[in-house]
């Protein structure tokens, strides 16, 4: 049995030896306050079981998780129980230690980043600072009604020379700071909530001790939030502000590409402070003819996607061969993200043209001598790029080795999407697919801008009603992200 600690939110803050363990687990015993992509890693077989709590909401009852880990724990599986921030830091780590060594039941702790240090950071204040404050105290703001009077010896708390860092108190900030006021803290200290804290919707307060509490309720803030109260708590407004400051934060941006490629892009929106909403419109699927796939004899192999290059030395391996079978052809991609593909598998493309999309294929290759030809491409796909080397007197042959398929959003995502900041689309696909699984393009929000990633989607975008507001100059994935990052800050000076 693994006790892990997931960190405060951000996904970028799991361990490595977290993301280790979720990778190998049989079993994982889940909360509700951890990373949203936590369990991707987690195998497709894996039972996954959640035993979160929620204030004010439904909540498993801690005897009932008791009962859970003992249970899974003692059947010889490799079981995960996986908690928001670190374990043993209010999260009742050492009380299911304790019930797991009375049952004889081995285990391991695995510490997390605790939010009571990284919500502060993210929010621009460090707890501790050599001129400010040299001692740290983590506290409960919400005791265990249950016990018969207040374990905090709040005078000793108030005289407490360094920061005090309260989890879990949004509720009860008016009585935190009556207490410490009370005790002899001085009413005009700095303090600050912060709310979601390390989370793309994070929000942060910053006022006095003794107006905190109006503050943070006339901003509506909610739990989860990490409350700090100390001089450091200035240091917010001294420059050290950074989470809001990124480009996007405060948008969302809803992702359509299919699952396996979504992340990558979600993670660039992220670093970059947006909310990234992976909504994908469309699912990648392999084309098998049964024929093992033989590119010798050809003197032109075109790649038109990162995904045909996947799938040709999928097709490749599984035939015996790898990139040797391309030695004696010229290797063309469409753009500097199958150029990179094809890099990671051992091949330089001869030929990437300037512009990413078929036309200029053919202008790049116009001086390149060619004969027999053979596209490597999805089912569906435009005939621009045949057609121009049959006219030359080329001998072209097309394998389809992958095709797009509709996913399925659920109405939880189909909302979301169509109330982003932004949608972005990277292929006609996206476009296509992502609009039927809303209903139409009037389900897409007169606020939310839509993002293209060359004039080929932005096309298929005007055949089905919609205007794109950004295309990307540069076609691939980098590209896009670029347009939307100028948009941004367009639209951000506009206001």
């Amino acid at each position: 049995m693994y006790l892990v600690g997931a960190g405060p939110g951000d996904p970028g803050l799991l361990t490595a030896r977290a993301l280790e363990l979720i990778a190998r687990a049989d079993t994982i015993l889940y909360d509700r306050l951890i990373p949203v992509t936590s369990l991707d890693g987690a195998r497709a077989d894996a039972e996954l079981v959640y035993v979160g709590k929620e204030g004010r909401g439904p909540s498993m009852p801690q005897e009932q998780i008791d009962r859970l880990l003992v249970e899974h724990g003692g059947a010889g599986k490799q079981v995960v129980r996986l908690k928001g921030g670190d374990p043993f830091v209010f999260g009742r780590g050492g009380e299911e230690a304790l019930v797991l060594r009375a049952a004889g039941i081995p285990f391991e702790v695995v510490p997390g980043v605790t939010s009571g240090v990284a919500a502060p950071a993210y929010g621009g204040i460090p707890v501790t600072h050599r001129d400010r404050a040299s001692a740290v105290a983590l506290i409960t703001g919400h005791e265990d009604p249950a016990k018969p009077e207040s374990a905090i010896d709040w005078p000793a708390l108030a005289a407490f020379p360094g920061t005090l860092v309260f989890y879990m108190g949004v509720k009860q900030l008016p009585r935190i700071a009556e207490q410490l006021i009370g005790g002899g803290r001085a009413a005009d200290e700095p303090a600050a909530v912060i709310e979601r804290g390390t989370l793309p919707g994070q929000r942060t307060v910053v006022a006095t001790l003794s107006t905190i509490a109006d503050e943070a309720a006339e901003a509506a803030i909610r739990p989860p939030s990490i409350t700090v109260v100390g001089p450091v708590a200035g240091l917010r407004d001294e420059g050290l502000r950074w989470f809001e400051e990124r480009p996007l934060a405060g948008r969302t941006v809803a992702v359509t590409r299919a699952r396996a490629q979504a992340s990558g892009l979600a993670a660039q929106l992220r670093e970059l402070g947006a909310e990234a909403l992976e909504t994908p419109a469309i699912r990648i699927v392999p084309v098998d003819s049964g024929l093992a796939l033989d590119p010798s004899g050809y003197d032109l192999v075109c790649l038109t996607s990162p995904n045909g290059v996947r799938h040709l030395f999928e097709r490749l391996a599984a035939g015996g061969r790898d990139a040797r079978a391309l030695a004696e052809a010229t290797v063309a991609a469409i753009g500097p993200g199958t150029a990179r593909a094809l890099r990671a598998h051992g091949v330089i493309a001869d030929v990437v043209p300037e512009r990413f999309v078929a036309e200029s294929l053919i202008e790049a290759l116009a001086e390149v001598p060619v004969r027999r030809a053979l596209i490597a491409r999805a089912r569906v796909a435009r005939d621009v790029l045949p057609d121009a080397l049959r006219a030359r007197g080329a001998e072209v042959d097309i394998v389809d080795l992958y095709e797009t398929v509709a996913e399925r959003l659920d109405g939880d995502a189909r909302a979301a999407a169509g109330s982003a900041d932004y949608v972005t689309f990277t292929s006609s696909s996206t476009v296509r697919f992502f609009l039927d699984a809303l209903g139409g393009a009037d389900a897409i929000g007169p606020a939310t801008r839509l993002v293209s990633i060359g004039p080929v989607t932005s096309a298929t975008l005007r055949e089905l009603g919609l205007e794109p507001h950004v295309e990307a100059s540069e076609h691939d994935v980098d590209g896009l992200v670029a347009a939307l990052l100028a948009d941004a800050a367009a639209q951000a000076a506009a206001r």
